[in-house]
């Protein structure tokens, strides 16, 4: 018995060695790291998060919904070059996808204005907007902000195409 805790206890002195001889000791007369060198501010106003864009309705100049945006593409450079765009369907069944080129997407940041009661094919979109190709110094989409509190994304994207022009273009597939 007193052989077992005497092996228990040298077992157990040899794991704590190995374990403190692993841990890795704190210097001080390192230099920062690259990471930390190059970190930006910790808030971004008036920039769009992607992953907002999901989902966001496309209207066309006649305030008329012809679409979701499904997803962006970009190229190696991380610049955004293409906007899948979802139209008809529902619950994503039937859904025919679209690729449009990014630049000629029009975001807004107002609700879409209508007057009267119903759909308005007249009314047109808020005016404040701002297009794919409007970009930033660092070559992403410059956002335009109405108020001091950022959302996030904008309200609603504005394409010019109608429904049935969407549903004729090439549909769009991921390739695998």
């Amino acid at each position: 018995m007193m052989k077992s805790i005497i092996a228990g206890l040298a077992g157990t002195a040899l794991l704590t060695t190995v374990a403190f001889a692993q841990s890795p000791t704190a210097t001080t007369d390192k230099a920062p790291t690259a990471a930390t060198a190059t970190t930006t501010s910790t808030t971004a106003s008036g920039q769009w998060r992607t992953s907002k864009m999901d989902g966001l309705k496309v209207y066309n100049e006649a305030n008329e919904n012809i679409g979701t945006i499904n997803d962006l593409l970009m190229d190696k450079n991380g610049d955004i070059k293409i906007a899948v765009i979802g139209v008809g369907g529902f619950l994503g069944l039937g859904e025919h996808l679209v690729a449009v080129p990014y630049e000629k997407l029009k975001f807004v940041n107002e609700a879409v204005a209508y007057t009267g009661t119903g759909t308005n094919p007249g009314a047109k979109p808020a005016a404040t907007t701002t297009t794919g190709a409007a970009t930033g110094t660092d070559n992403k989409p410059a956002a335009t902000a109405t108020s001091t509190t950022s959302k996030w994304y904008p309200d609603h994207v504005v394409f010019n195409a109608s429904k049935d022009e969407l549903k004729s273009m090439p549909e769009f597939k991921y390739s695998e």
